[in-house]
């Protein structure tokens, strides 16, 4: 026993410098419609790491976002930076959408950022990440697009925002956005006649209240076909760990409405690999073919021995 006790005390210094991460990565799926997705055959995920990124200390990339030029792909992302532990906005690149080239960090601000939600207006690219760490919404427009972007509006104020996704429909701009930073419980809606406001709420919101299954926004809002459907984050068991879709019913400035949208996960933890552990965004994008292209994370849990020097 005596014995035993000795080698538990000499192991113990060496015990309590294991650390666990959750290690999260960037892949391609693809599939005729966004309720069939899966790995796309001829690509090797992840396709995008915390090892391609050159310019900053990484810890993982998560939240990928889709442009598409007149001659390349471009992907905004985000990326934990492991000395400062908040996240940084980086930017890849690819022609033919299946072989990406980490190029640097495009955004950076003294507090988190992440989800970086890329779209087109009026002959300009704007960003809506993520800001909860400084309980706002933010607008940010491309002024040397895609490197350079300057913080040009903001949307709203006061509460930890999660996850800021707008859209248009029927010629209005509506906005979900997460809150409950806690429990990822409650979903709010917004709307505008513009992208720079302002911002009124819904009159139904908050439209999903203390329901951690289908209120943390997960991705861009799509139209398949005639319906408008978004993505949420199923985050019942722990955060992050598979991806719903819902079908927006009805929504005017008085009413909405919302069903899911098929019986099965969107994306779903694959029990082993890249993302044995959970998914938690995906980008679609309608192909010429018909196709959906999408850009989704998982993640893994990893252990590590912290130094002590």
């Amino acid at each position: 026993m005596s014995t035993l006790l000795a080698s538990l005390r000499k192991a113990l210094p060496f015990l309590r410098r294991i650390r666990r991460k959750d290690d999260w990565a960037i892949g391609l799926y693809s599939g005729g419609s966004p309720l069939t997705l899966a790995p796309m055959p001829d690509v090797r995920n992840p396709v995008l790491t915390a090892a391609h990124v050159r310019d900053v200390p990484a810890l993982f990339v998560a939240d990928p976002f889709l442009v598409r030029t007149e001659d390349r792909w471009l992907l905004f992302f985000e990326v934990l930076h492991a000395t400062l532990r908040r996240g940084q906005i980086g930017l890849a690149t690819s022609r033919n959408g299946k072989d990406w080239e980490y190029c640097q960090i495009v955004l950076r601000e003294p507090f988190h950022l992440s989800y970086p939600h890329v779209f087109a207006w009026d002959g300009s690219f704007y960003m809506t990440p993520e800001t909860a760490a400084c309980r706002q919404v933010r607008l940010y427009r491309a002024v040397e697009f895609p490197l350079r972007w300057t913080h040009v509006a903001t949307l709203l104020e006061g509460d930890e925002y999660l996850d800021p996704t707008p859209f248009v429909y029927q010629g209005r701009w509506w906005m979900f956005v997460g809150t409950g930073i806690k429990d990822n419980g409650a979903l709010r809606l917004y709307h505008a006649t513009t992208p720079s406001g302002p911002w009124k709420e819904h009159p139904c919101s908050p439209i999903v209240q203390h329901d951690p299954r289908s209120a943390r926004p997960a991705g861009r809002v799509v139209h398949d076909g005639e319906r408008l459907v978004r993505f949420a984050q199923d985050c019942s068991q722990h955060y992050g760990q598979r991806v719903l879709a819902f079908e927006i019913t009805e929504l005017t400035p008085e009413r909405y409405a919302e069903r899911p949208y098929g019986t099965a996960s969107v994306l779903a933890p694959q029990r082993a690999g890249w993302n044995a552990c959970g998914m938690h965004t995906l980008d679609l994008h309608h192909m010429q073919n018909g196709n959906w292209l999408a850009l989704v994370d998982g993640y893994r849990k990893r252990f590590y021995v912290r130094h002590s020097w």
